[in-house]
């Protein structure tokens, strides 16, 4: 009876196991790991790169189907490294970039690291080496945060690489002995060497051949240590027996030559020896495999039966008494655990569904806010463009009044729509620190000027003190501060009628690379209750609505402030008291750039050239046509207008224009699809993009299109003409 239940219970255990690996299978199969498996598989092991792309594609349809949103972006980016190795750049760059439109959304972080570094190989290939610098850039800050220092130093090596091949020898010389100092793991030997090989290529240019072999003799030192790389040994011993050649040592040359020759030779006659005698071990190690395996088999059937028959024995008298336990309590288990499964499954159910829910809520707060802000500006746009022309046409005195407050609407409304946008971009994970060089006395200056009719308005006297020892320019996001201190800057104003505002910038900490800089904007004003405080940084908060009414303003202002300190790894530090005035005061560190230069005087355009100009306006909008074409016309410039892309690009064929403002949201097929086609064929005009920007565009996936600049709608007159006239001009200078 007990050897009969035993038996049909192994039945049972191996029928459930054998479903389950064949449903798994089935699983897998229809998986788009499944195709990024088989894709990689035909690209790397067969070379066949047609599959590779009919697999990856594959995996692309099914993460699409099922909302594989980390699925989608692995599959892209699989897609675009095929792309690039047959040398597809263009193709390869667009599903790199989408790659990255997903992965900004969430983690892994180590895969945006490497589409970035994969655009900043496209665009070298491209020789466009300012978007490589930038991408390459990119990649290093996000694996310097993940602490990936390998995937560092070969970007720094491929850097230095970079600087040598446009003739830059000393920058190129100090990032490479950087690399050589900072690599101390065995594993990061063979990058070591490859620095030490281009440092002594650059001696080499320099015909500084003493130096250039003491470098390559380092490169064999380290290689002799990874074990001899074949590849990198045969590229030190030819450099050298060149080197010694042209330092006139005959001697060493020759044997450098020879040792050269020798390598050669052997690795060949190395590769088939070493594939006979593994072929051999490894025929031996199967068959020695194969004997343990079934000596374990015996071992374990030998094991089995004999406790299997002390079972018996010892069960035997016991068995019924044991068997009716056993089965009691199997059935109160059995109940208590179906009992506890169907609660958890229910409260697993109910937490996925409030997930489901929150994250949908948050997805379409965040699309409704980027469509209502996008949307507004387009009318926003034609109010502030109309209110511009018609102050320019010398109105009435009773129609002044009007039109100004028409234009100091326009504008407060924009700046509303503008702070909403900016929360809701800081909210999502688009948002990416700049590390470009910027002058803080210059910024700082530009923005107190800016203020400059506000500050008369409230008769304030505003004091700029900044610590005079930072006489060198800063690597940061000039951006992001100038957002920080704008906000504060404007807070501090108009909080503090007929008083004072302080706005101070102290050197911290300071080391021989980097510098910590301590900013505190302070006012004499109303100040902010102990017990308003802790929300003051809380969106569309102000402390009270009579403050709202009183003062104005959207709330957002500290809430963003707020975020983009701590995408910065910073915080904000409030003091206030009520009726005394307030200081915000926040550190921030930098790394040091080059010392300040003397700014130079930039000459003015000639505008009387804008009258033999000739434009091409892409917009479907019929009022913003009226608008951008007069302000063209005050300008003298002549405008054609297009409504669609695919006109524009016949046209653009057809006729010679100076300069194409492109609309990016058009019907048909879009603005930057229409660019991209045009510099197909026109890789020389400018074009300008104009759009009222959403969220999930930026100014550099437009320019990835082939676009020069992007003026956001609704523009400001005065910018507008300034972009314009740039492009103008200097297509006339580089005519002449």
């Amino acid at each position: 009876m007990i050897k009969r239940l035993f038996i049909l219970f192994l039945l049972v255990t191996i029928n459930g196991y054998t479903q389950s690996v064949y449903k798994d299978a089935g699983k897998i199969s229809d998986s788009t790991d499944y195709y990024l498996e088989i894709g990689l598989f035909n690209k790397e092991a067969k070379k066949s790169y047609t599959k590779a792309i009919l697999y990856t594609e594959k995996a692309i349809e099914y993460a699409k189907a099922n909302n594989l949103n980390n699925k989608l972006a692995d599959s892209y980016l699989q897609l675009a490294t095929i792309f690039y190795e047959l040398e597809k750049n263009d193709l390869a760059i667009d599903y790199y970039i989408r790659a990255i439109s997903i992965y900004s959304k969430s983690e892994p972080k180590s895969n945006i690291a490497l589409s970035y570094y994969g655009l900043g190989k496209c665009y070298l290939k491209k020789n466009n080496i300012a978007y490589a610098e930038t991408y390459f850039e990119k990649a290093t800050v996000i694996y310097k945060k993940l602490n990936f220092l390998e995937a560092i130093e070969l970007i720094n090596l491929q850097k230095a690489i970079i600087k040598k091949e446009k003739g830059n020898y000393n920058e190129a010389s100090n990032i490479l002995k950087g690399v050589v100092e900072n690599i101390s793991d065995d594993a990061l030997l063979s990058t070591k060497t490859e620095a030490y090989i281009q440092l002594g290529e650059i001696e080499i240019n320099k015909k500084n051949y003493p130096q250039a072999i003491n470098y390559l003799n380092l490169a064999n030192q380290t290689n002799e240590i990874n074990n001899n790389d074949f590849q990198l040994t045969k590229r030190i011993y030819k450099l050298l027996s060149t080197t010694y050649e042209k330092n006139k040592n005959i001697s060493n040359a020759n044997l450098y030559l020879k040792k050269y020759a020798n390598i050669t030779d052997s690795i060949g006659k190395y590769y088939n020896s070493y594939v006979a005698e593994n072929t051999v071990d490894k025929i031996q190690f199967d068959k020695q495999l194969k004997t343990i395996e079934q000596l374990d088999k015996e071992k374990k059937s030998q094991q089995k039966t004999l406790r299997f028959s002390k079972l018996i024995s010892i069960l035997s008298i016991a068995l019924i008494s044991i068997l009716s336990l056993l089965s009691l309590s199997l059935y109160k288990n059995n109940k208590i655990r179906i009992s506890t499964n169907k609660l958890l499954k229910e409260k697993n159910r109910e937490l996925t569904l409030e997930k489901d829910k929150a994250e949908r809520a948050s997805k379409a707060r965040a699309d409704f806010l980027s469509t209502v802000s996008h949307e507004l500006r387009t009318p926003l746009n034609a109010i502030n463009g109309i209110t511009y022309l018609l102050l320019q046409e010398k109105p009435k005195a009773s129609q002044l009044n009007y039109l100004k407050s028409l234009e100091f609407s326009g504008n407060y409304l924009l700046n509303f729509i503008n702070d909403i946008l900016e929360i809701n971009r800081l909210e999502s994970d688009k948002v990416v620190i700049e590390k470009i060089n910027f002058n803080l006395s210059e910024l700082t200056e530009n923005i107190v000027i800016s203020f400059k009719e506000f500050i008369h308005e409230n008769n304030i006297k505003c004091h700029l003190n900044v610590d005079k020892s930072i006489d060198y320019n800063l690597k940061g996001d000039p951006t992001k501060l100038s957002q920080i201190l704008i906000n504060l800057l404007n807070n501090a104003i108009k909080f503090s009628k007929n008083g004072d505002v302080w706005c101070t910038i102290k050197n911290k900490r300071e080391t021989k690379n980097n510098v910590t800089l301590y900013f505190e904007i302070k006012d004499n004003g109303i100040g902010i209750p102990k017990d308003k405080q802790d929300a003051i940084f809380d969106s569309f908060s102000q402390g009270s609505v009579e403050i709202n009414r009183t003062y104005g303003g959207t709330g957002l202002g500290l809430s963003i402030v707020k975020k983009i300190l701590e995408l910065m790894g910073s915080e904000i530090h409030l003091t206030s008291e009520s009726g005394k005035g307030s200081a915000f005061s926040f550190e921030l560190e930098f790394e040091k750039g080059v010392a300040n230069k003397t700014k130079e005087i930039e000459a003015k355009p000639d505008l009387t050239l804008l009258n033999k100009k000739k434009v091409l306006l892409v917009e479907d909008n019929k009022i913003n046509q009226m608008i951008t074409q007069k302000m063209l016309e005050k300008r003298g410039i002549s405008c054609n207008i297009i409504d669609n892309g695919e006109d524009a690009i016949e046209d653009a064929k057809a006729n010679d224009y100076d300069l194409i403002l492109m609309d990016v949201h058009l019907p048909g097929i879009n603005g930057t699809e229409a660019t991209s086609e045009i510099r197909k064929f026109n890789s020389h005009i400018p074009i300008v993009a104009l759009t009222a920007i959403s969220l999930n565009e930026n100014r550099e996936m437009l320019l990835s299109y082939g676009m020069n600049e992007v003026i956001t709608k609704p523009f400001e007159p005065e910018h507008f003409y300034t972009v314009v006239t740039k492009y103008l001009t200097s297509t006339e200078q580089s005519n002449s």
